[in-house]
């Protein structure tokens, strides 16, 4: 960007009363601020001094001591305000801590049940600020919670109590009122922070994938935050026979599909009045027979009107979801400079590997989306959609295609079974639907861009996306057949996940296509940090990231890792992110992407990290290292760095 364009961009930026707000030193949101962007204009820590980073305070939660069978996720992403941290997690315990010690002050119980389906996780809290009361009084700021376990909490920020008045005894049971009512109660979740709008608290839900056709509906709603009482429900599967996009569901079986839920954060544009949904797909994912047609508003970015909960605009990522290519990445809002204006847009990384950029109050692509023909469904009873969007200007983030040719291995017995497995699956590029066969699905469900999100800086007008670079295997296989077959010896291959997809004809398996060591068989980098200049849709750097395992190899450090968690930008030229398989927090430059520093954690950092300036002055760098007790590790502990974390701790002392 030209320096006379960027000064203008930096005179503009700090007359915006958004921006202007976001100069304080808190994380006061999951994204920073309300829409997302994860940018912090701290530069205590900076390219000069990053290397000299050390552990300032760690605090336990003490939940991995508990004996529970399920697997458990810690991927809270912290909160401060004014001097206090706040966090939320898998089990339901909600902590207030001092932002400069990592002493606790508080810690409430909200006793969450064991779920086993999905994530068993939680990504944070919210905060919100009662304008109404006096600063220190009864709830006048409160800790907004969404428990796993589907419960909606407001607890007093002062104490961690109950807010009185707030819903039946201080918590809103959101499996309640639903369309289409849960199968079980592990059929329903909520793993993220609900968005705060204008008073309203505006919550999503985790649906369980492929279980039935008829799943549990996806409705997002909007609560009274000081009541909790319901204030409006928005269906993203039409049941409005004159809305427009009902006609895109062509079959009356298609308006009782479930899902299409919002399970990622959702974003806001308070100014505007704006809440932006990113859904996923409609139920089940693999098979739409019982679902012909478009399916708008699943699979899409969703502008609702926060006082209403109408649609304002909507943009679909993935028309007729064969792959479970849900809007998993959060909507990321900033402020683009084209052509001498300010645009307001919403950015949305996509599990296939794509990054669009859509006017913010129209939902009109900035950058070219064109749609290309895609490969037809051999399927009995599936209609797969015939076209798909694609990003013109903007390259893929991540490989849209991988050959038998690429099989990969880190040995040549792992090459040859890789070139071997890959050569019986159907596979035409990305969006080559399931098959009775096999097909290669790329991106893999887990993407592609995934739920880690984008992180921008507004200055350099730069998006910093991790994406994954794997694939998998996915077969539909006729239900008779299953069930004639299932109790053979070795026909549950090992490594694959079955899933009865109840209501359709078929059964589906899934596995990600790993060679006999383990290690994909799609070649490197597994995983990558790829940088877009948002002035000219083009890529600024691409580098690897992280690495496959703890103190792996020098000779592995270009494969990256299969990486979930996102990242966050700072000031002072940096990005902070863990998300990998080698258990670290890392810190790039935002100009180059070359590594500056890492960090050992006691677990992996499967969570987007934050940064604050506390009281003493110090800027911190905060993750939670919980791992997932699979190859992430396992652990309950949240870490602060700061620089020369000792030689502090020691003045502090004096």
């Amino acid at each position: 960007m030209p320096s006379r364009l960027r000064i203008c961009l930096l005179i503009l930026l700090a007359c915006h009363p958004a921006q202007a707000a976001a100069q304080a030193p808190d994380w006061p949101a999951y994204g920073r601020d309300r829409g997302g962007e994860r940018f912090s204009p701290l530069k205590g820590i900076d390219r000069g001094n990053v290397t000299r980073l050390e552990v300032a305070w760690e605090y336990s939660t003490g939940e991995a001591k508990m004996q529970i069978q399920q697997s458990v996720s810690f991927e809270a992403t912290p909160l401060v305000l004014g001097g206090v941290m706040f966090l939320g997690t898998p089990l339901g315990r909600v902590v207030a801590l001092d932002a400069e010690s990592g002493k606790e002050r508080w810690l409430t119980d909200l006793q969450v049940k064991p779920v086993s389906f999905g994530d068993f996780t939680s990504r944070g809290v919210s905060l919100w600020t009662d304008a109404r009361l006096r600063p220190g009084a009864r709830c006048a700021t409160r800790v907004i919670v969404a428990t796993v376990d589907a419960r909606l909490h407001a607890l007093d920020a002062r104490d961690g109590r109950r807010c009185p008045g707030f819903a039946n005894g201080g918590s809103v049971d959101l499996r309640q009122g639903l369309r289409s009512a849960p199968f079980e109660t592990e059929e329903y979740e909520v793993t993220s922070p609900p968005a705060i709008v204008n008073g309203l608290i505006v919550v999503g839900s985790g649906v369980a994938d492929n279980n039935r056709t008829d799943a549990a509906s996806g409705e997002v709603r909007a609560f009274d935050a000081r009541t909790g009482r319901l204030r409006w429900s928005w269906d993203p599967v039409p049941q409005d026979s004159t809305e427009p996009a009902w006609r895109t569901w062509t079959s009356p079986a298609a308006h009782r599909a479930g899902a299409a839920n919002a399970w990622s954060v959702i974003a806001v544009d308070s100014a505007r009045s704006l809440v932006f949904v990113p859904t996923g797909s409609a139920s089940p994912d693999y098979f739409g027979g019982e679902r012909p047609g478009e399916n708008r508003y699943a699979n899409s970015i969703v502008a609702l009107d926060a006082r209403t909960g109408k649609v304002v605009w909507h943009f679909q990522t993935v028309h007729h979801d064969l792959w479970d290519f849900d809007n998993a990445s959060p909507p990321a809002l900033t402020t683009l400079l084209r052509n001498g204006r300010r645009m307001p847009v919403v950015l949305q990384g996509t599990k296939t590997g794509q990054l669009f950029v859509l006017d913010r109050t129209t939902g009109v692509p900035i950058f070219g989306v064109e749609e290309r023909p895609v490969p037809a469904s051999p399927i009995p009873g599936e209609m797969a959609w015939p076209t798909q969007p694609f990003t013109a200007v903007i390259a893929p983030l991540s490989p849209h295609r991988f050959s038998a040719e690429d099989a990969w291995g880190p040995t040549p017995a792992d090459q040859a079974a890789c070139r071997s497995k890959m050569e019986t699956l159907r596979n035409e590029g990305v969006f080559t639907p399931p098959s009775l066969e096999g097909t290669l699905v790329v991106p893999s469900n887990i993407g592609g861009a995934h739920w880690g999100g984008v992180a921008v800086d507004p200055v350099r007008q730069l998006a910093v996306v991790p994406v994954n670079r794997i694939a998998a295997a996915v077969q539909l296989i006729p239900r008779e057949e299953y069930r004639r077959r299932r109790d053979e010896a070795g026909y549950r291959l090992a490594g694959s996940q079955y899933t009865d997809m109840r209501g359709t004809p078929y059964v589906m398996r899934r596995e990600l296509l790993l060679g006999p060591s383990g290690a994909p068989c799609t070649p490197p980098p597994f995983g990558a940090l790829v940088a877009i200049d948002l002035s000219t849709g083009t890529r600024k750097w691409e580098v690897p990231l992280g690495a496959i395992a703890p103190d792996a190899p020098p000779a592995t450090a270009a494969w990256g890792s299969p990486n979930l968690g996102g990242p966050i930008v700072t000031a002072g030229g940096l990005v902070f992110i863990a998300a990998t398989l080698d258990q670290r927090l890392h810190a790039y430059d935002i100009e180059t992407g070359r590594e500056l520093w890492s960090a050992r954690l006691p677990a992996g950092g499967k969570a987007t990290p934050m940064t604050y300036r506390a009281r003493n002055g110090t800027q911190y760098v905060v993750i939670a290292a919980g791992g997932d007790g699979g190859r992430f590790g396992k652990s309950d502990r949240v870490v602060a760095f700061a620089v020369d974390a000792r030689t502090q701790g020691r003045n502090d002392a004096k």
